[in-house]
Order: C-alpha cells, then structure tokens, then sequence
C-alpha cells in the first residue's frame, strides 16, 4: 500500500503542468476537486492578503525615506529597493494563486455538470442542478472581487518602481523632495488595493463556507 501511494505522489509531481492528470491522480488518492478548490481558494485569499501586509509595509518605508533627516541616504534607497522586490514578489505570487483558482474551478465545474446528467431521479437532479448554480453564482463573485484587488496590484506598484528608480540615480536631498511630492498618489493606491483585497478576502471566505456546506 506503501509503495502504491509514493508510486501516486511520483506521478502527481511528475503530472504537475497537466491539470487533468493533476486531479485525477489526486482523485485516487481521495482528493477530490472540491477540496483542491478550497484549499487554493484559502491559499489565494492568504496570498493577498500578505501582498496587503507588505504594501502596507512598503508604504512605511516609503514615508521613513520622505522624512529622511540625515544619515546613509544609499542605505536608505537599500532598504526601499528591498521593500519593492519584495512587493512585486507578492503580486507575482497573486496572480499565480487566482489562476490556480481559475483552472480547478473549470474541471469543477465541468465534472458537476457532467455528473447532473447522470442523475435517474429527477428531484435528486433538480436538487443537484440547484446546488451547481448556487456554487457557480459565489464564484463568479469571488473571482470578480479577486480580479478587481489584482489589478489595483500594479497601479500600486508603478509609483514605487519610479520613485526607486529615481532615487537610485540621485541619492541627494533634492530626490527626497521628489519623493515627498508623490506620497498622496501613492498612498491613494495603496489604500485602493488594500480594500479591495479586504472585499476578495470577504468573498472568499463566504465561498469557502458556501462550498464546504454543500
């Protein structure tokens, strides 16, 4: 039994960019695409709302550099620089957490419609039918509030790539100036994605307990 399920395992990460041998070797083990869709579902939501963390984040460092009194200004762009790969590291891994979504929510979807059809009685199919609606109804919300938090991604990013652009190749007191001119801009964006993450993550939660009652 021992060998047959690490025989599975190396299959399914041997199978891991063909999403159809994905869930059916998951499917042998006992996992179903229900739960895959739950658990990348919770793995999206925490995913953004780290990216919410550490925008929030890069804000604070951008403003300690705005107020920057004296001292190592290259050190200072150091820091800010980390923050900002730090910050387009989190949206990349966004983007990769709502596609994971996308692609086990169509064979979920696909296999649910397939499996109404198999249905000889007709209330258990009318129940079954009902149910499919309902689930595919939360999540075409959730994946419309995802997608809304992840666009306002780059548009908080964009400001703080230039801002670190500049001060790479000026590290004087006249570019903390320019710094200081942009932080209501930048501040606005961050505040946008931040509550639009908060609405996904929302959403997310109530698909979650949606899903998991059916």
């Amino acid at each position: 039994m021992k060998i047959r399920l690490l025989v599975l395992i190396a299959i399914i990460l041997g199978l891991g960019g063909c999403s159809t041998a994905y869930y059916g070797a998951m499917e042998k083990l006992g996992v179903h695409k229900r739960d895959i869709m739950v658990d990348r579902v919770k793995e999206a939501r925490d995913s953004q709302n780290e990216a919410k963390k550490q925008f929030l984040t890069a804000m604070e460092q951008f403003n300690s550099v705005v107020n920057f009194q004296g001292g190592n200004l290259e050190k200072e762009y150091n820091k800010l620089n980390e923050t900002l790969q730090e910050s387009e590291s989190k949206a990349d891994d966004v983007h990769k957490r709502i596609s994971a979504v996308e692609d086990v929510s169509g064979a979920l979807f696909s296999e649910w419609r397939a499996e109404i059809k198999q249905y000889n009685n007709d209330t258990l199919r009318r129940e079954s039918q009902g149910k499919y609606e309902a689930a595919k109804l939360k999540y075409q919300e959730l994946i419309i509030a995802m997608k809304r938090a992840e666009a306002k991604l780059e548009p908080a990013l964009v400001p703080l790539r230039d801002q670190v652009l500049f001060m790479k190749h000026n590290l004087n007191a006249k570019a903390i100036t320019g710094l200081n001119e942009e932080v209501f801009a930048i501040q606005t964006n961050v505040d946008k994605l931040v509550s639009e993450i908060e609405r996904a993550t929302a959403q997310a939660d109530e698909f979650i307990r949606a899903l998991q009652e059916k």
